[in-house]
């Protein structure tokens, strides 16, 4: 008979996380789930704040918790590292920034994994804490709107069903590193879409469900979304430069908006017919995000109305500048070194 509890490894990257991580590291001790089947690997890039000086008090007090460090600094290292690590015949991916609302996700994994008999867990990517601040709950509720996520993104779908794992897939059976690999440490962002991705095209097959969900604390402040949608834009650019059939209308539209805009406004600089054309554009604009804010207020409230429609421009533009920006550091890359561009 197979063991009704399997040794669980949870991998937790991490960097400038001291505000949340402690609150992670705990949520995920106090699961219900026996003690000497579960391992926590919190990979420690380097940090501006006391990220190691938490992470060491708390694996002091519970051998459970095992730091390690990670020296390229990025997510895609430190999944790595952890996979390689685990001791564990599932590995779990925590990002060091969640809240979780319940203590039976290591016990719902198991029984998910045995019961749709699949090699992969997806979860959904809601941003819905109970801490959220209103500009935080304004970007959740943008980020999971019809405008302001991929539209073949499953992060954002509570319904249980079968799904290809490539937009949220989050856990999985060792087997599954055996066939495919690991993450691509040259992704800075995205890099579990990539992974999740050649899984797909390994034939494995995801189940989604909100029994393992975690929620994510949105970015507090609307430069920290802007930053984050800037590397998210690159990290779109160096799955399509990887993965070219990844290219999508989703993928397309803030790239297209972006150069657009750019295109038209410099343009308008010395045409007239350029500059009603940017103009256009602008309004247009304004009127699709504009009624999208307004939908998304009266269901939730107006007192996110004001909020709207910058979050989502920030979404949009910083998806597309980031997309572009990789664009351009990779012709530059290749023009130095007198290659042709790929």
């Amino acid at each position: 008979m197979s063991d009704p509890y399997p040794k669980l490894t949870v991998v937790v990257p991490v960097r400038n996380e001291e505000t949340h991580i402690a609150r992670t590291l705990e949520f995920l001790l106090n699961q219900d789930y026996p003690r000497e089947k579960v391992e926590i690997l919190v990979g420690i890039a380097a940090s501006k704040d006391r990220t190691l000086e938490v992470v060491d008090k708390i694996a002091r007090c519970d051998d459970r918790v095992r730091p390690f460090f990670n020296p390229l600094g990025l997510s895609s290292s430190a999944r790595t590292l952890g996979a390689r690590m685990a001791t564990g015949e599932i590995v779990i991916y925590v990002d060091g920034h969640v809240w979780i609302d319940n203590d039976q996700i290591f016990l719902n994994t198991v029984r998910l994994l045995k019961e749709r008999q699949v090699s992969i867990l997806s979860r959904p990517q809601f941003l819905d804490t109970p801490e959220n601040s209103l500009f935080q709950s304004a970007v959740s509720l943008a980020r999971k709107s019809a405008v302001g996520h991929g539209l073949d993104s499953t992060i954002y779908t509570a319904e249980e069903s079968y799904v290809d794992p490539t937009s949220s897939g989050a856990t999985y059976r060792k087997e599954v590193f055996d066939r495919v690999g690991y993450f691509d440490t040259d992704f800075d962002a995205c890099e579990d879409v990539e992974f999740n991705y050649r899984c797909s095209r390994a034939g494995f097959k995801s189940y989604l469900s909100m029994k393992v969900a975690v929620y994510y604390y949105p970015r507090a402040s609307l430069k920290d979304l802007y930053k984050q949608m800037i590397r998210y834009g690159t990290g779109r650019f160096r799955l399509v430069r990887k993965h070219r059939e990844t290219l999508s209308l989703g993928t397309l539209v803030p790239v297209l908006f972006v150069t657009a805009l750019l295109a038209l406004g410099l343009l308008g600089i010395f045409s007239w017919a350029a500059a009603c054309l940017f103009a256009a554009a602008v309004l247009l604009y304004a009127v699709v995000i504009g009624g999208a804010s307004v939908a998304i207020a009266v269901k939730h409230g107006w007192r996110y109305l004001p909020l709207l429609p910058v979050i989502l421009f920030a979404i949009h533009s910083g998806l597309g500048i980031g997309f572009l920006g990789g664009a351009f550091q990779t012709i530059r890359t290749h023009s130095r070194n007198g290659q042709p561009a790929r």
